[in-house]
């Protein structure tokens, strides 16, 4: 075998061993997926160590597997924090600031307690309080307020003993058919009732007959 033949051979035999391409989608089976991470991660953070050195690059890593666990790499031991302001620095962000937080909800706090006092003098008036003070065209603005006030009120009021007096007096009719019902009843079967009353025996169809249709009454009207 010539050199050229022996060469191409080997490239043949490479290609062959070589190890082809891995289609680039999310792996299914979860325990496959948490060992290429665990892999990839280990040479991810080899790579990104080899970067910095090389180049003097200053490098902060961070990834959050799917489980949640954080793994981290910084080119500089305990410099995470500072590598993180400088990015927001060159990027014009910042990281909200605890205290800044609370000066703010102190400031909100302080209006809407200002805010309830004012209310609450606002109203007094209209409990009788302060008054003297008041002029009288404010007075009588006030007056007419509550008058409109007590008016809406009484409409109100008006308006819920109405639906209860319908309430009662369709209940009341409900009762009046039911007494009429059973009066009626009562006529139909007085005859049984009064053979039952008297010890006159009836004969046992009938009385049956009786039992039944006194449970059905009571059934049809519980």
């Amino acid at each position: 075998m010539n050199p050229e033949e022996e060469g191409g051979s080997n490239k043949r035999k490479k290609r062959v061993m070589g190890r082809g391409k891995i289609e680039i989608k999310k792996i299914e089976n979860q325990t496959a997926r948490q060992v290429t991470f665990s892999k990839r991660r280990n040479g991810l953070i080899k790579k990104t160590r080899e970067l910095a050195i090389l180049c003097d690059a200053h490098i902060g890593l961070i990834v959050f597997s799917a489980t949640g666990k954080l793994s981290e790499f910084c080119s500089e031991n305990n410099k995470m924090p500072q590598l993180i302001d400088r990015y927001l620095q060159t990027n014009g962000l910042r990281l909200p600031d605890h205290q800044d937080d609370q000066a703010q909800l102190y400031h909100e706090m302080e209006a809407l307690r200002r805010e309830i006092c004012n209310l609450e003098l606002h109203l007094r008036p209209y409990q009788g309080h302060d008054l003297a003070s008041i002029p009288p065209h404010e007075l009588d603005g006030l007056e007419r307020q509550l008058e409109h006030s007590v008016l809406k009120v009484r409409e109100r009021k008006n308006e819920l003993m109405q639906q209860q007096l319908e309430n009662l007096s369709r209940k009341k009719r409900m009762l009046e058919e039911d007494n009429d019902n059973m009066c009626r009843w009562l006529h139909e079967h007085r005859a049984a009732i009064e053979f039952q009353q008297a010890g006159i025996e009836t004969k046992p169809g009938e009385y049956v007959q009786f039992l039944e249709q006194l449970q059905y009454y009571n059934n049809d009207h519980q």
